[in-house]
């Protein structure tokens, strides 16, 4: 069964700023463990302008994931420190600092 962008990005979309979630813990939270890779394809199709802040998903390791559009990873590098998320030295977030970590009841009542 296909992955429903529509939840993806609803998920997506309560990720608070300043924070970050990885391409897997929406999977998980939507439904869908282990399939973090559609989670990305779905972002990928988000029309320009779109309010859904695609760049606050990254990868497990804490990383930026690379894309084929040149300076794509620039900005999402950009918009995430522009709302205070840090990069060490080796360009990965500290997933214990950075990482949402939603109210699961919230999820469990329906809301």
């Amino acid at each position: 069964m296909p992955i429903n962008r529509n939840m993806v990005y609803s998920m997506t979309s309560r990720i608070p700023e300043g924070r970050i979630a990885t391409y897997g813990q929406i999977a998980k939270l939507i439904g869908f463990p282990r399939h973090a890779r559609q989670i990305g394809f779905a972002l990928s199709t988000l029309k320009n302008g779109s309010s859904v802040p695609w760049h606050r998903v990254i990868n497990a390791k804490g990383k930026i994931s690379p894309r084929g559009l040149e300076g794509c990873d620039d900005y999402q590098r950009l918009l995430l420190e522009e709302e205070g998320v840090i990069f060490d030295v080796n360009d990965c977030i500290s997933l214990k600092q950075f990482q949402w970590k939603p109210d699961l009841l919230e999820f469990s009542n329906g809301k």
